[in-house]
């Protein structure tokens, strides 16, 4: 929530905005796991007998294509409420309130618990530009699924950033946005 908060502040600041060059930083962040998720492709296809469709190519998937054989519904809670809960420790420890250089320890082993559990259920993505990156080089199975894993990282972000404040009491979003504004 503190990023699209600061996207709007900034470009008025920096003079960088949509008529300015400035590229979106998820369409750049799509770009880079879609060459990245390429670049594992072309090294994975030197292995004699590979093949990105049968082998799922680490792609995100429910029913036939989830690692467990999972529900459509089983990973779209998964994944909506894994969102929620990594939204919320960002902003705990991202928070005035919370000890300083805290936060780089607390996200990255959330994130490695978040994974730990959903990598049976959807393989775990939490981030849509993580299943669009491999998505595109294993078929139309993954393709055709990857819907779900855009729309529960979005569903399960707008939950914590709706109820973050209200849990925690603590309003780091309008707190930062009061402060650019006052300096703009």
């Amino acid at each position: 929530m503190g990023v699209p908060a600061g996207q709007r502040v900034r470009p008025r600041r920096s003079g960088l905005g949509p008529r300015h060059g400035r590229v979106h930083p998820r369409v750049v962040l799509v770009i880079g796991a879609s060459v990245a998720g390429g670049i594992l492709f072309i090294i994975a296809s030197g292995q004699p007998g590979f093949d990105a469709v049968a082998s799922g190519f680490a792609t995100n998937g429910y029913g036939e294509l989830s690692p467990g054989g999972y529900s459509l519904v089983t990973a779209l809670t998964i994944e909506v409420v894994l969102t929620a809960i990594f939204v919320w420790v960002i902003l705990g420890v991202t928070s005035n309130q919370a000890p300083k250089g805290f936060a780089p320890l607390a996200i990255g082993l959330t994130l490695t618990l978040i994974h730990l559990i959903s990598i049976p259920v959807t393989n775990t993505s939490v981030n849509p530009a993580r299943s669009l990156g491999v998505a595109w080089f294993a078929g139309a199975g993954p393709l055709s699924q990857v819907w779900l894993f855009i729309v529960a990282p979005i569903v399960g972000a707008l939950i914590a950033g709706a109820t973050y404040g209200k849990l925690t009491g603590d309003t780091p979003v309008t707190e930062s946005v009061q402060r650019a504004s006052t300096e703009a």
